[in-house]
């Protein structure tokens, strides 16, 4: 099954940065935040699902490459 998901830089504090996510480019339906010193993320909406996984995956990815947190971005499966 392919799966798709969408992320934007909605926020980002010394400690925090905060991403809308979903399926949708153009109306994102969902948060997560990641903190910066563990890198691990968190789901506003308390429901970790396959898009949470793989939105929390690809920015990790990203930073882990570029060193700093994307604007933008989108993963697929």
């Amino acid at each position: 099954m392919a799966a798709l998901v969408y992320f934007r830089k909605a926020s980002e504090t010394a400690g925090l940065v905060e991403y809308e996510f979903g399926d949708d480019p153009d109306a994102f339906e969902r948060r997560l935040a990641v903190d910066k010193a563990s890198r691990t993320s968190t789901v506003r909406d308390g429901r970790v699902d396959h898009a949470f996984l793989l939105a929390s995956r690809k920015l990790r990815v990203m930073y882990a490459e570029r060193g700093v947190w994307p604007e933008r971005g989108m993963s697929a499966t």
